[in-house]
């Protein structure tokens, strides 16, 4: 919730402020997990979304437009780390970008070294320029604003004559991206 213009101390009502989000679909993510436990995240939203970014005064005094997604949040839990789950959440959040029509992507993140690996809740500057990232402007000592282009996804016809199978909610997918059974049509 760091991240949304109603951010409260209060663990509790926090939690209660997302699950209304998702419930109105205006929580986006991509989540990876490993079995049953949720190894990581992406979190991404409209600007309006998720305002608070750090560095924000620098951020705004070299600011020409505003991206259509900011990545808010690029989160991978002790023990999972160095594994590429990282890489897989942001994946999975340019994916279900693509699939929302697309636009210019901002993410905020830090140079690996620079900080402890617990405190890279942007995510490290290698795992964006790795997925096609390029830097715009520094913000913060260690800090970039890096942008990518995400062309919409093109529409998913399926067939009328066949029957999908859905995977049960809370069914494992080891180390995937994909999205919380919450609210998969918002990707939350």
């Amino acid at each position: 919730m760091g991240f949304h213009p109603d951010d409260s101390r209060d663990p509790a009502l926090n939690r209660e402020r997302k699950l209304a989000r998702v419930r109105a679909g205006r929580a986006h993510a991509a989540l990876v997990f490993d079995g049953d436990d949720c190894a990581g995240w992406c979190q991404f939203g409209a600007p309006d979304e998720v305002p608070k970014i750090k560095n924000r005064a620098a951020y705004e005094k070299s600011l020409t437009t505003l991206p259509d997604w900011r990545i808010a949040c690029n989160f991978v839990g002790k023990g999972h780390r160095r594994r590429g789950v990282a890489t897989a959440a942001l994946e999975g959040a340019l994916d279900l970008i693509a699939g929302l029509g697309g636009g210019t992507v901002e993410g905020y993140p830090e140079a690996a070294g620079s900080v402890p690996a617990g405190f890279l809740f942007n995510g490290a500057l290698s795992t964006y320029e790795k997925l096609g990232f390029v830097r715009d402007r520094k913000i913060g000592k260690h800090r970039w604003v890096v942008t990518k282009v995400v062309e919409p996804a093109a529409p998913v016809t399926r067939p009328t004559s066949h029957r999908t199978r859905r995977a049960r909610p809370g069914s494992p997918s080891s180390s995937a991206a994909r999205p919380s059974s919450a609210a998969r049509s918002t990707r939350s």
